[in-house]
């Protein structure tokens, strides 16, 4: 999955979000591109669905946007 997250275009940001992704069951890989927020996560659909990724990312105060 690809998403775009607001404040993941510095690296304090970046890095927060990476931890908390990695963190969730289910999700294998997580890369975030500074220059644009964009956030393409590999995850195991068996274990995570997508709209709780995206509700862990928020919890965090974190913004991915539409």
């Amino acid at each position: 999955m690809t998403i775009f997250v607001k404040e993941a275009t510095s690296e304090k940001p970046i890095q927060t979000l990476e931890t908390i992704l990695m963190q969730i069951d289910g999700v294998e890989r997580a890369l975030v591109d500074i220059v644009d927020g964009e956030v393409k996560v590999t995850y195991n659909e068996g274990q995570i669905k997508q709209e709780e990724i995206i509700a862990s990312i928020q919890q965090h105060g974190l913004h991915p946007m539409d």
